[in-house]
């Protein structure tokens, strides 16, 4: 496999350990008001800080993929998360699942697979509209 394409496999999996590690760190933290106290345990939270590490490297492989890809590309990976974490809350956290949710899942799937698949088409007409902010300088 590319390093290119590990690291798009990798952004969903970082965003979804991303999203358990601050729901993990949220229920230790349960009942606390919000005052100092509050604040020191949760920057000093172990599941906070795991949090902080998947963040920072996936924002780390996000910048690389942008690097490589058009955003209009790039950003549908996110969307794979929103399954993942649905898939993940039922297994770890033992939440429930809808039919709806399934079926929503499903769609993004879909929705992902459209978009990432579309780069193959030829475009009919080129725009002639100027860009806002040029692509490449020569």
């Amino acid at each position: 496999m590319k390093p290119l394409n590990l690291v798009w496999f990798a952004i969903p999996i970082l965003n979804t350990l991303f999203q358990v590690f601050i729901k993990l760190a949220a229920e230790q933290m349960t009942g606390l008001g919000f005052d100092m106290a509050w604040l020191i345990h949760a920057a000093t939270s172990p599941w906070m800080l795991a949090a902080i590490a998947a963040e920072a490297v996936c924002f780390v492989f996000w910048l690389q993929a942008l690097a490589e890809l058009d955003l209009s590309k790039a950003f549908p990976l996110t969307g794979i998360s929103y399954v993942m974490i649905l898939a993940t809350s039922w297994i770890i956290f033992k939440e429930d699942i809808s039919l709806l949710q399934v079926i929503g899942s499903t769609l993004i799937l879909i929705g992902v697979w459209l978009i990432g698949t579309a780069s193959g088409e030829q475009k009919a007409v080129e725009p002639h509209l100027p860009r806002a902010l040029p692509h490449k300088l020569s």
